[in-house]
C-alpha cells in the first residue's frame, strides 16, 4: 500500500462529496491557496492514489473528479460494463482530498451529445485513436470542462496513458488554459504489471500473460541509449506474438510520430495489446543518444 507522505498543506481535509456544478463552484471559490485537480473515471486503485498523494504535495487543496465520461466510449465499447464503485472510491480518498465531484451525465451534459465540443486533431486519430475513433475528442472535451469547473493551478496525470498525457498537454498549451500539467510515473503491481482499472477483468492466467507488456518495456529501456536497439527490442516483442499486439512503438513524445535512426533525445515507448479481450496499455520514456 502506498504510504501517505507529508502533505503540502498542514491539515488533513474533511472530504466532501458534491454532485452539482453549482456546489463545486461554491466550494472552489471558498478555497484559499493553491488547488490541484485529479481527473478520474472512478474505480480508483493505488495508481490513482499515487496521483492524489502527488497532488497533495503540490497544492493546499485537492479536488478529485469521479465521472465515467460517455463521450469517450465508442459503439460496442464497455461503457455499461465500466466499473462504478463510488462508495469504495470515497473510502480510498477520505481525508486525502477536499472534494470529490461525482456528477451525473445530465449534470455534465445537459444536452447530450453536446453541440459544441473539442477535437484532439490528428494526434487523436493515431495509435489508440485509430482503434477508438472519436475517443480522444471525448477525452479533451470532458477534460476541458473539468479544468474549467475545478479551476486548478495544477492537474496531475499518469504516464501510463502516454498518448492521453501528450494530447492533454497540447490541449492546455493550444487553448491557453491556466493550469500546469504534472506527469506522474506509472504505478505498478509487485509483478510489474501497470496498475489499471481494467486489470480487474483479467483472470490469474491473464495477469501472468499481461506481464509481456512490462517485460517489453524493460527490454526497450535496457536497449537505451541506442535508438536502433530500442526499436529492435519492440520489433522482437511483436514478432514473438505472446499477446495480441496492437502496437509497440518508439515515438517522438511531442509529435507522437515514430522515431527514425537519426533521432536523439527522449523516446516514448508506447505499447497496447489485448489479453482475454481486455485492452491494456504500458509506456515509458527512454533517452536515445546513439544510433
Amino acid at each position: 500500500m502506498i504510504q501517505d507522505p507529508p502533505s503540502h498543506s498542514a491539515h488533513r481535509p474533511i472530504t466532501a462529496l458534491v454532485r452539482t456544478k453549482d456546489e463545486l463552484r461554491q466550494r472552489r471559490t471558498a478555497m484559499d491557496g493553491t488547488v490541484a485537480a485529479v481527473l478520474t473515471m472512478g474505480a480508483l486503485h493505488d495508481g490513482h492514489l499515487a496521483l492524489v498523494l502527488r497532488a497533495r504535495e503540490l497544492a493546499d487543496h485537492v479536488i478529485l473528479t469521479d465521472f465515467v465520461n460517455p463521450l469517450q466510449f465508442g459503439p460496442g465499447e464497455d461503457l455499461e460494463a465500466y466499473p462504478r464503485t463510488l462508495e469504495a472510491d470515497l473510502a480510498l480518498v477520505d481525508g486525502l482530498v477536499d472534494v470529490v465531484f461525482a456528477p451525473s451525465i445530465p449534470e455534465m451534459y445537459p444536452a447530450y451529445p453536446p453541440m459544441v465540443s473539442v477535437t484532439a486533431g490528428h494526434a487523436g486519430t493515431i495509435l489508440e485513436g485509430a482503434a477508438r475513433p472519436g475517443h480522444f475528442d471525448g477525452v479533451v472535451t470532458v477534460v476541458a470542462k473539468l479544468l474549467q469547473l475545478t479551476a486548478p493551478h495544477v492537474s496531475v496525470f499518469g504516464r501510463k496513458d502516454a498518448q492521453q498525457l501528450a494530447i492533454i498537454q497540447r490541449l492546455v498549451a493550444d487553448l491557453d488554459l491556466p493550469v500546469r500539467i504534472e506527469p506522474v510515473e506509472i504505478q505498478r503491481e509487485p509483478t510489474g504489471l501497470a496498475r489499471s482499472s481494467r486489470n480487474a477483468y483479467l483472470s490469474p492466467a491473464g495477469r501472468e500473460q499481461a506481464l509481456v507488456l512490462s517485460r517489453t518495456i524493460a527490454a526497450a529501456l535496457a536497449a537505451a541509449p541506442s535508438v536502433g536497439g530500442i526499436r529492435a527490442a519492440l520489433a522482437a516483442a511483436v514478432q514473438r506474438a505472446e499477446i495480441d499486439w496492437d502496437y509497440a512503438h518508439a515515438l517522438d513524445p511531442t509529435s507522437l510520430e515514430p522515431v527514425g535512426p537519426e533521432h536523439r533525445g527522449e523516446v516514448l515507448v508506447a505499447l497496447a495489446g489485448t489479453v482475454e479481450g481486455t485492452r491494456l496499455l504500458d509506456a515509458a520514456v527512454a533517452v536515445a543518444t546513439a544510433p
